[in-house]
């Protein structure tokens, strides 16, 4: 017995057989894990390569045009505010880097956007006047679907404005929004303890019943924003206002009804009007973008906390 070849027990084939089979499984594993991790590396070849190309691309926001002059264009896209594509710290960089180049005819700014930040809003503006001091560039601004409230509020500081005959136009005005919870909580049984050191420090809070004469102190702060948004018109448009009772009101207007108003100087898109005033195609994008990573990231998911945050702090003010 001790002398038995092993092939020689009872069952010994299929136990071979079995570990024959064994070890050629392992073999096939082995060799579509070394199949996987070929495409796996390929893929991360591939997608370094599509960040390197793209981080090339936004390494150079500004693409010079043929050497002639040209018009520089800076869009002001989305909301106005400070952590967003239409904030003062992107637009004002790019007012400068245009002011600052010497082939920039004039600059034009592209606007669609509902309004923002009177904050963000009133930097922009200002720093317009302020580069029109330094430079004699012209500075036109184009109104695409809408150019309300912070928009026009950033547009009223151009030469001249222009607008679709289409688009919507106006919203001169100031809203402070947020919500009431009380009749909830009273229905549920929830009871709001609210503690603060100072008599109104809380009189923003949406869990507290709402009090006559903090609603009318947050009115008075409303309007003096208001007079600010309205005194800044003026005096960017000047004489060309055809004031109605209803013009700083909040509503909007077609781009027709707000030539008609004086509010916007003609009907033009933005190639037209770089044609018209500068007698040139020649185009150059001035507009700062993210960069490629934060794009990226953004685009998977990563800007839903910003939204989130945006959406809950309900009571800033906003030119809307």
């Amino acid at each position: 017995m001790d002398n038995q070849n092993p092939v020689d027990y009872p069952g010994s084939n299929k136990e071979w057989k079995l570990i024959e089979k064994i070890v050629t499984g392992l073999h096939d594993e082995q060799r579509k894990s070394r199949r996987w991790g070929i495409f796996f590396k390929l893929a991360t070849l591939v997608y370094v390569l599509f960040i390197g190309v793209m981080i090339s691309k936004s390494a150079d926001d500004v693409v010079r045009g043929s050497g002639e002059p040209y018009a520089a264009i800076i869009e002001v896209n989305g909301v106005i505010a400070a952590a967003q594509d239409a904030s003062a710290d992107n637009i004002i960089t790019a007012l400068r880097d245009a002011f600052e180049d010497d082939q920039v005819l004039g600059v034009v700014l592209r606007i669609n956007s509902p309004g923002g930040s009177p904050v963000q809003s009133g930097y922009v503006y200002d720093e317009i006047k302020r580069l029109k001091a330094t430079r004699e560039l012209p500075v036109y601004a184009v109104i695409a679907d809408l150019g309300a409230s912070g928009a026009y509020y950033i547009a009223a500081a151009a030469d001249e404005i222009y607008a679709d005959k289409a688009s919507l136009v106006g919203s001169i005005g100031v809203v402070g929004s947020s919500f009431g919870f009380t009749g909830v909580m009273e229905k549920f049984g929830i009871e709001r303890r609210l503690y603060t050191a100072g008599e109104h420090k809380g009189f923003l809070d949406p869990f507290s019943p709402e009090n006559p004469e903090e609603k009318k102190f947050w009115e008075g702060v409303l309007k003096v924003t208001h007079n600010q948004f309205i005194e800044q018109v003026r005096l960017g448009r000047g004489d060309r206002l055809k004031e109605t009772p209803d013009m700083f009101s909040g509503l909007v207007w077609s781009g027709e009804q707000a030539m008609e108003m004086g509010l916007i100087d003609g009907l033009s898109s933005t190639s037209a009007l770089v044609r018209t005033k500068f007698n040139t195609e020649e185009m150059v994008n001035f507009t700062k973008k993210k960069d490629a990573w934060e794009s990226l990231v953004q685009k998977l998911g990563a800007s839903i906390g910003t939204g989130l945050a945006t959406a809950v702090t309900g009571n800033s003010l906003q030119l809307h």
